[in-house]
């Protein structure tokens, strides 16, 4: 995610692949003593991204109303605004000393630049890990200036992923021309290639045809043979992010958020949402809009940053995708997830065929089914993988961000929904995206346990779970507004 001021999408600003404009085929790309990085979650410039959890109740925004409110005021009031650079200044003071000099190194070995030394500065909106910056040199003949990106990379993304890892990704995934190409490396920061397409925005995600292309380029990415072990991320991942989040909330945020109680359900989901039958593949893992380009003259979509990519079951891949619908981070309230515009039975059906169909062969009914309900249950994951992401941001990302009221809305969807996709009582998933979920009444009676399991059949608002759920929103965490 990144600080967002709202832009209005300019497509001629948006990376683009031009292999003409970079003609570099034959160049090593050039490294500047790479140390240990600082690093920061990134998202490309004019990222937005639509993360619509499942409907719920009337398909509009539940805001939720207790003591963590205050502690989100709370971080907004510490948050220090990072403003982007106004383009007309062009300065090149934001840049490292030797990121500049890495660039005029490469804008010498271009023939038609006019002067090395005048490189012009853009600072991009919309990256919420990093700085991203345009860079570019005119040219002597008049063409269309030579242009690269700058990515200075983020404080406190150590605690979310490898950057060693992360650039071996992206290296793999240029050769194979999957990405922009690495043009430079330096202590705190690289130099991409600059893609000529244009970034997503929300509303692309449910253009049918825009959709079919990114399910198409997803199954060409899970298939990819990245070297190193095909181990599963998710759960080792979620686990460390836990005790990061732990150790950096205070007593009451650990209270707020029942972090303690999710550390128990960790072990619930991966045994309900592990089996041997699992595709399992390289996968994005943050697959929203703004990481996702799309070359209208070929037809073709690249997927782009890396960070949090690894060997995952392919389906929380696909849900991760679903659950981008619903957010808007160019909006005015880029932090408040739309859970109506989570996709419905019909639009997830035809993404799988379309995911599956990709591999030449036409899937089974049975198939497609299959999938959709794994991605489906694979979404609580993601709520959880997402709602501890923005608790640790919200300590070490100072981006004018409200990552707390974004992390309870996710751990808010988490428990909303777990009742519905583990229990085996209780509506169908359509009628839960149709109906929403209210939250269910509390009972006065007591039974005992044998009587309760009897009568509980069917009807899961007096399973143990939702009595448990009773008490979450007696506490306020999930406390809906009205």
């Amino acid at each position: 995610m990144a600080s967002i001021e709202n832009p209005v999408k300019d497509k001629a600003d948006h990376p683009v692949e031009d292999k003409a404009d970079h003609n570099l085929k034959d160049k090593e790309h050039h490294s500047v003593e790479d140390k240990s990085d600082n690093h920061e979650k990134e998202k490309e410039d004019d990222s937005v991204v639509d993360k619509s959890d499942h409907s719920v109740e009337d398909k509009s925004y539940h805001s939720v109303e207790d003591k963590s409110d205050n502690l989100v005021k709370e971080k907004k009031d510490d948050s220090v605004v990072e403003k982007a650079d106004d383009p007309a200044k062009n300065k090149a003071v934001d840049l490292p000393e030797e990121a500049k000099a890495l660039l005029k190194s490469l804008a010498s070995e271009w023939d038609n630049i006019q002067d090395a030394d005048a490189l012009q500065v853009i600072r991009l909106k919309g990256a919420m890990t990093n700085k991203v910056f345009q860079i570019k040199w005119p040219t002597k003949t008049g063409e269309p200036s030579r242009k690269v990106i700058v990515r200075i990379y983020g404080e406190g993304v150590e605690n979310f992923f490898d950057r060693n890892d992360e650039i071996q990704a992206f290296e793999f995934l240029s050769k194979n021309e999957q990405g922009p190409r690495l043009l430079g490396r330096f202590s705190k920061g690289r130099i991409e290639e600059f893609i000529k397409a244009q970034t997503l925005s929300a509303p692309d995600l449910r253009d049918p045809s825009i959709s079919a292309l990114i399910a198409a380029k997803m199954k060409e990415f899970h298939d990819l043979d990245m070297p190193g072990p095909n181990k599963i991320i998710l759960w080792d991942k979620i686990r460390k992010w836990i005790g990061i989040a732990k150790s950096l909330s205070s007593p009451e945020e650990i209270e707020a958020f029942y972090l303690d109680t999710i550390d128990k359900e960790i072990d619930v989901l991966e045994k309900e949402l592990s089996s041997n039958q699992q595709r399992i593949g390289f996968c994005h893992n943050d697959l929203q809009y703004g990481n996702i380009m799309l070359n209208e003259e070929s037809n073709s979509v690249t997927l782009i940053d890396y960070e949090y990519s690894g060997y995952n079951p392919v389906a929380y891949d696909i849900a991760n995708h679903f659950c981008e619908m619903a957010a808007d981070y160019h909006s005015e309230t880029p932090h408040i997830l739309d859970f109506s515009k989570y996709p419905d039975l019909e639009e997830r059906k035809r993404f799988v065929q379309a995911y599956l169909s990709a591999s030449g062969q036409e899937p089974s009914e049975d198939e497609v089914e299959q999938m959709v309900q794994e991605a489906e249950k694979f979404t609580l994951a993601n709520h959880l993988f997402w709602g501890l992401w923005g608790i640790i941001s919200a300590h070490v990302n100072k981006i004018d961000f409200d990552f707390m009221e974004y992390a309870k809305q996710r751990i808010k969807e988490y428990w909303a929904r777990k009742p519905y996709l583990l229990c085996s009582a209780g509506p169908s998933l359509e009628n839960i995206v149709a109906e929403g979920i209210a939250a269910p009444e509390a009972s006065n009676e007591k039974q005992t346990q044998d009587q309760a399991s009897s009568s509980n059949r069917g009807n899961p608002s007096k399973t143990p779970f939702f009595r448990k759920f009773r008490k979450l929103l007696s506490l306020g965490l999930f406390k809906p507004r009205n």
